[in-house]
């Protein structure tokens, strides 16, 4: 449940976004830290910056492998890089791909991506910002801009950097002399909680965050016919792109094949080239090891026979651009378009937040049709079809991405990235254009799903590129799981102009007038029953209620409970009391009393499986079925009260919940009776709401 600051925060952050908050140019400072105040400080102090968000020590390393008792921490020391060499240097002679040489920690992925990033300077210098330098008002603070699932954010960092035997212990660049791609790395274990979080990943996450782009990957055991036409373009555009070969177990990870490439490993893809070679058009892509060793000897490696049968000229340019560590092959597995030149872009972008909450809002994949429904739903209208549809077929283009935030930090705790994926359908005809109203189970029973991402997997975006008659259609994106908590971020990019929003329920009550009823309106049964419970004074306290309830509740055996808490009871009495007694009088125990009852009857209709208490989804139906219609955030808060650890929900935790939801709404169209959707109270009738409630 969200606490109300909490809340608060998140209205404050959507309206700042508004205003451009959280673009390139105006970036999020991460965790409050402002560069140029920071720095200033120091340089007045006559200090060098010590990173409090991040200090230097044992926790920074990691967790596990990087821990505090590993022998690979054992004789680490923090120093600067002036500790290290006499001369450092943030940048040598302009950043270059052969600056990034990896250390002791698994994170190919993101220095791959790094190394492409180096090949686009007006991309380069958007994440690491011009001016840093360990001569010119040095005072051991540097920064760097980073997108995080949606904006951008200014990360500060100090330049201790960890080290073993005198020499960096991760990412380190040819020239012992130059830091910025330690800085950087350092900066990235910084967003995502510490280093050994980096270790293992795919790169397309480093493509999107140092891009703000999408990501999309090829399989090269299927590749599209264009294949070569798409790497090429892409290369045109500033894109980034890696390439790697998967591993079919544990024990293939890292293994060096026979011509000397590594599995497992991520490659940066540097250049792609069509040569001559004995007459016919041979493609190249030229790829490199951040490793900056280890180099391919097949075919186009370094002094092979293929050289000499094109024409000397090119044979010539193409060495004189080859590094150490890199080599020419003829495949790629992974091409993001990162979308960078907006005069190239066509697309046009949705961006949407929102989060999987075990038993509201987390309902698994397709497989599970039970609770596939309550997953987030986003409808997108496609009003126009491409300029150039192809196949003479009239179709609308557009890319789906869904992106899971912050798993690497779970890391630490024994979390890791889930299983995700997303699903397409069409809205029916004749309900297009009707209110955007969350679809419930039977919509998905009866249709069948238009698109979907190609496979569901543990990375931390799947992508897939979508063509589809005009029409709106409705996009759910979900764990493959059920129950499986995590926040994200869908991108949902088009070529044409449309409209896309979330489906969720507009919050409502339908509430009948509440029963005006006198003692002559109840039976005498009625009345003597209440009396016998009641006693002389002819009014139930919070004791006699819950005496009351249990003993009903108890001859039904078809009930799950463990009977009404005495808070459960102190809430009715509070709830319903209308004098102010605190104690409930024959006419409010009446209309108690048939409340309760036709609870009951909804209770019993949506017990689907007959178990004696309703699962948190059933739940949620059962509440529209009283007149309650609450949004995914509502429910997030009704399960997180009303639910037990298994996602159950008893027979008197519904009674409450129903109490609760009539009570607000009843205090809340008392306080607004124009019904324009805002109430205003002073702090008497607040503090009265809240300490009864």
């Amino acid at each position: 449940m969200m606490p109300f600051g909490g809340m608060a925060a998140r209205v404050e952050r959507d309206r700042l976004r508004a205003e451009g908050l959280g673009e390139h140019n105006n970036a999020i400072k991460y965790l409050n830290q402002d560069y140029e105040v920071l720095k200033q400080q120091c340089i007045e102090s006559g200090t060098l910056f010590r990173d409090p968000q991040f200090p230097a020590g044992p926790s920074a390393l990691g967790f596990k492998e990087l821990g505090p008792h590993s022998s690979k921490t054992r004789g680490v020391e923090w120093k600067r890089p002036s500790e290290l060499v006499d001369d450092p240097q943030f940048i040598v002679g302009g950043a270059t791909r052969t600056d990034i040489c990896q250390g002791a920690l698994g994170d190919c992925w993101l220095l791959a991506a790094i190394g492409s990033l180096t090949l686009n300077e007006d991309l380069l210098h958007r994440v690491v910002p011009h001016g840093q330098s360990f001569q010119e008002d040095y005072a051991g603070i540097f920064h760097f801009q980073i997108w995080q699932f949606g904006e951008w954010v200014d990360v500060v960092v100090d330049d201790q950097l960890p080290t073993k035997d005198g020499e960096l212990l991760f990412v380190h660049s040819a020239e012992c002399t130059e830091f910025w791609s330690a800085l950087l790395e350092k900066a990235y274990a910084k967003l995502n909680g510490c280093y050994e979080s980096l270790s293992g990943g795919s790169t397309t996450e480093g493509f999107e965050d140092f891009t703000g782009g999408v990501a999309e990957m090829y399989d090269l055991k299927r590749p599209p016919r264009n294949m070569g036409s798409i790497i090429r373009k892409a290369l045109e555009r500033g894109s980034l792109l890696g390439c790697s070969i998967d591993i079919t177990s544990a024990f293939d990870m890292e293994a060096v094949t026979f011509k000397k490439l590594v599995k497992g490993h991520a490659y940066s893809v540097t250049a792609f080239r069509d040569v001559n070679y004995r007459g016919q058009q041979e493609q190249l892509i030229r790829i490199r090891n951040p490793w900056g060793q280890v180099e391919w000897t097949g075919a186009w490696s370094d002094g092979s026979a293929e050289w000499n049968n094109i024409d000397p000229d090119e044979r010539e340019e193409l060495q004189l651009k080859m590094e150490d560590g890199e080599f020419w092959l003829e495949i790629c597995n992974l091409t993001p378009d990162a979308l960078t030149k907006d005069e190239l872009s066509r697309w046009h972008i949705q961006v949407f937040e929102g989060t999987w909450r075990r038993g509201s809002t987390a309902g698994g994949c397709r497989n599970h049709p039970a609770t596939f429904w309550i997953n987030p739903q986003f409808k997108i209208k496609l009003l126009e079809e491409d300029d150039d549809p192809g196949d003479d077929e009239v179709a609308c283009s557009f890319l789906v991405a869904l992106m899971q935030k912050h798993r690497r930090r779970e890391r630490r705790v024994g979390g890791d990235m889930h299983t995700i994926g997303f699903a397409v359908y069409e809205v029916p005809e004749e309900a297009q254009g009707m209110q955007n109203v969350h679809l419930k189970k039977d919509f998905f029973l009866r249709n069948q799903s238009r698109a979907r991402s190609e496979t569901f997997i543990n990375l931390r975006e799947v992508s897939n590129q979508i063509r589809l008659p005009p029409g709106e259609y409705i996009i759910v994106p979900s764990t493959f799981e059920p129950h499986k908590e995590a926040d994200f971020v869908l991108r949902v990019f088009t070529e044409k102009q449309s409209d896309t929003a979330e489906l969720d329920e507009e919050i409502s009550a339908d509430l009948a007038d509440e029963e005006e009823i006198t003692e002559d309106d109840i039976e005498d049964s009625f009345k003597n029953m209440f009396q016998q419970l009641a006693g002389e004074d002819m009014e139930i306290s919070v004791f006699e209620l819950r005496t009351i309830l249990n003993r009903v509740i108890s001859r039904h055996k078809d009930l799950k409970t463990d009977g009404f808490s005495m808070d459960s009871c102190r809430n009715m009495v509070n709830l319903m009391d209308k004098d102010g007694s605190a104690r409930l009088g024959l006419v409010e125990f009446q209309i108690l009393w048939n409340k309760i009852r036709s609870w009951l009857t909804i209770f019993r209709q949506y017990d689907l499986d007959k178990s004696g208490s309703m699962s948190s989804y059933e739940m949620r139906m059962a509440l529209e079925s009283a007149g309650f219609k609450l949004n995914n955030k509502l429910h997030q808060v009704v399960v997180a009260r009303y639910a037990d650890d298994d996602m159950g929900v008893d027979f008197d935790n519904f009674v409450c919940c129903l109490l609760k939801l009539e009570t607000m709404f009843r205090f809340f169209r008392s306080m607004d009776p124009e019904g324009t959707g805002t109430a205003v109270m002073n702090l008497s009738e607040w503090l009265l709401l809240t300490m009864c409630g």
